[in-house]
């Protein structure tokens, strides 16, 4: 099987530094501990009302890293023209509520298509890799093709706070439409709520490329150590794909 990419998420080191309003800890160092740990690229949601993950932190991870900076942000032109000024490797477009604690669910890439589709074209014509996070669906995986994105990350939050016979429907939907999306060319991602006990099987669909995490991780890593957290993480997934 091919080799499964891990993208490790650092906003909730910004959301800890939030809540004292001060320089620590810093995400920027998280990030290069997350490389030399084994991550294969950093996410940071820049979030319209910035409750963690600042302007300036794009801007320092855009310079300190050595790895694929994903710059995950909603469809808006303030957003658009952060990620045009910045560069990062790559943008994924998630839908945003500003009363929601995280991503509640994947975009509605079809129900707003017209919306989204300069965003994308913008992006994409400046060579940033555009993904859309959306719930696996063929709907909105022919939406997501038909709007130019090469890449679409699936959530995986639904499964991941199901349990028994749920579970496992929810498990053979994200199977579906990985391997729809995949005949569809587009390369498949999936995160969201992903821990040590739910990972495996996610990490073994062979269709998807890369896993985002982040929550579980940082978490982890109070116990840990972020190094050992991320390691652990890795662990599960090569298990998973051998």
């Amino acid at each position: 099987m091919n080799m499964l990419r891990l993208g490790v998420n650092i906003d909730h080191v910004a959301t800890v530094r939030q809540a004292r309003g001060g320089a620590f800890p810093d995400p920027v160092r998280a990030a290069q501990l997350a490389a030399e740990a084994g991550a294969d690229g950093i996410t940071a949601h820049l979030r319209e009302d910035r409750r963690h993950i600042s302007d300036s932190d794009i801007a320092r991870l855009r310079l300190a890293l050595d790895i694929p900076l994903n710059l995950e942000m909603a469809a808006t032109q303030e957003m658009l023209a952060v990620a045009l000024k910045h560069l990062p490797h790559a943008a994924c477009i998630v839908p945003e509520n500003r009363q929601e604690r995280t991503t509640e669910g994947g975009i509605d890439a079809a129900g707003q298509f017209e919306r989204l589709q300069p965003i994308v074209r913008a992006l994409g014509a400046a060579g940033i890799r555009v993904s859309m996070f959306i719930e696996p669906d063929k709907r909105q995986l022919e939406a997501s093709k038909a709007l130019g994105a090469p890449v679409v990350e699936l959530h995986t939050g639904a499964y991941s706070e199901a349990a028994g016979v749920e579970c496992e429907r929810l498990l053979e939907k994200v199977r579906e439409g990985a391997r729809y999306g995949a005949s569809l060319g587009l390369e498949i991602h999936a995160g969201h709520g992903l821990t040590y006990d739910n990972v495996k099987p996610i990490a073994a669909i062979p269709q998807i490329r890369e896993l985002n995490i982040g929550h579980f991780l940082i978490g982890e890593a109070i116990f840990v150590g972020l190094k050992e957290s991320i390691r652990g993480m890795r662990a599960r997934m090569d298990e998973a794909r051998t």
